[in-house]
């Protein structure tokens, strides 16, 4: 098969960089390059991208091997339908090491048409290094890398008000850009930078919080003569990702204007206020996840897949979302429950296998953010508990007792939380179990023995759990509840 270059598809066009990008893993090019690309072609947008290696080692290389292209496969679920398209990704137009060629990552700052920066250098990559200095080539810190490059482009241009940039960072933080901005202010007032260029950063830079959501698995290593078999030319950078697709952006008019996405069919939201879709998000999507894991492994299942595929698990994941999660969203009702049907074609995806025991990870911290929220305000709205979610709480408390059905439970948390829980269990009073477990602060940081009935109701889900299994278990539970 032909290498896949530029040349051998027949690309000669070299797109303007407008776009340089920190990190080149497989979440920004199954994302923020399929974007790009979407305006491109529906917008005429005409935006190429630089791609620039964060850290000392990554793909900058087998990047510039095949010209920037790649291949990406898109699977999923929608409303019951399995769909599968491919698309060829052509607009990175270089990928730079600042490692090995720090003087060609100082030139992108000389670029005329370039007006936006975009990142995802993963959760710990808007960090503050006190020893990055600006003579260093490059210094560590993403944030100080921006630095540099940003007082850069200010010396280049004299301090152009039409040169700042649109800084929107992508990674999983809450208040990204926020955080991003304050840690380079950090950085001018360390480095004893120009006030001109302080004033230039604040007053014509702009910095945009982000929400992104797409499952990308990444390269399919166990599927690749599959995907292979597809192409007419040797691809090295294959990625897969999910169908589902939502970027969430906090700007105003002015945002909008520079990115018109309004002119692809991407679900991309230029909004006031990113938190009401960062919370439906952790409450819909990470909550029903949260809250199926121990639940879903008690009762036999292995998958995402299998729970809510299974007419019993699946109802209740179902109710937990609809009857529940929801009621406590300060949202349109219309827009959650075409969201939620949304994330329930997201686990229902046969292209993505996504075991139970590996979201088991340091699933106490998970449910104090993600469901215990939904079921505190659940009983302030309606002054009662909400069935599935106390019983999703009680199938938590059961599972950190260790083992099931003489089967060891795949428990994945700090040492003192699966010590304390030990120690917890070694009662056999369900309700001074439960007593233990809601007044640890550690734990949820309250006592939770204040919210009405739930001690009684977690004890008699306890003792159900424990005497007829979980599908009778939580058949018994919610008659006595109600």
């Amino acid at each position: 098969m032909k290498k896949l270059n530029r040349e051998n598809i027949g690309l000669s066009d070299r797109l303007p960089i407008k776009i340089v990008q920190f990190g080149e893993g497989n979440f920004l090019r199954a994302f923020v390059e399929f974007a790009f690309q979407k305006l491109n072609q529906d917008a005429n947008f005409n935006a190429g991208i630089a791609v620039v290696q964060p850290i000392d080692k990554g793909l900058v290389n087998m990047i510039n091997d095949q010209d920037g292209l790649y291949t990406l496969f898109m699977k999923g679920i929608k409303k019951g339908e399995e769909i599968q398209e491919k698309e060829l990704i052509t607009n990175i137009v270089k990928a730079i090491d600042p490692y090995a060629s720090f003087n060609e990552f100082l030139a992108l700052a000389k670029e005329e048409e370039l007006a936006f920066i975009i990142s995802n250098t993963t959760e710990a990559g808007i960090e503050y290094i006190a020893s990055d200095k600006p003579t260093m080539q490059p210094p560590v810190s993403f944030p100080a890398k921006l630095t540099v490059l940003l007082h850069e482009r200010f010396k280049h241009f004299n301090g152009d008000k039409s040169k700042g940039l649109t800084i929107i960072p992508c990674e999983l933080i809450n208040y990204n850009s926020d955080t991003l901005k304050e840690i380079i202010l950090k950085y001018c007032a360390d480095w004893s930078l120009e006030v001109d260029f302080t004033l230039w950063l604040l007053n014509h830079c702009t910095f945009h919080n982000t929400l992104v959501d797409r499952i990308v698995p990444g390269y399919p290593k166990d599927q690749i003569e599959e995907y292979n078999s597809q192409l007419d030319y040797s691809d090295n950078l294959i990625v897969s990702a999910e169908t589902f697709f939502l970027w969430v952006i906090e700007g105003d008019d002015k945002l909008k204007a520079k990115l018109p996405f309004e002119k692809t069919n991407l679900d991309v939201k230029i909004v006031a206020d990113m938190q009401p879709y960062r919370t439906r998000k952790v409450r819909i999507l990470n909550g029903a996840h949260t809250a199926m894991v121990p639940f879903s492994i008690l009762y036999g299942n292995e998958t995402v897949k299998e729970t809510v595929d299974n007419p019993f698990t699946g109802a209740f994941v179902n109710k937990a979302v609809f009857d529940e999660i929801n009621e406590t969203l300060n949202m349109d009702k219309d827009e959650l429950i075409s969201f939620s049907d949304e994330v329930l074609d997201r686990f229902r995806n046969p292209f993505i296998k996504h075991l139970l025991s590996s979201i088991a990870l340091n699933s106490i911290s998970k449910f104090k953010v993600r469901v215990l929220p939904s079921l505190v305000e659940y009983v302030a709205i309606h002054n009662k508990l909400p069935i599935h979610l106390t019983f999703a709480f009680a199938c938590l408390i059961r599972f950190y007792k260790g083992t099931w059905q003489n089967q060891t439970l795949p428990i994945n948390d700090s040492d003192d939380i699966v010590s304390t829980f030990s120690e917890i269990w070694k009662s056999d009073d369900y309700y001074k179990i439960a007593t233990l477990v809601l007044q640890n602060k550690s734990f949820w940081d309250e006592d939770l023995t204040s919210i009405k009935s739930l001690q009684d109701a977690l004890a008699i889900a306890l003792s159900e759990i424990e005497l007829n299994g979980i599908e009778q278990g939580f058949i018994n539970y919610a008659k006595k509840l109600k």
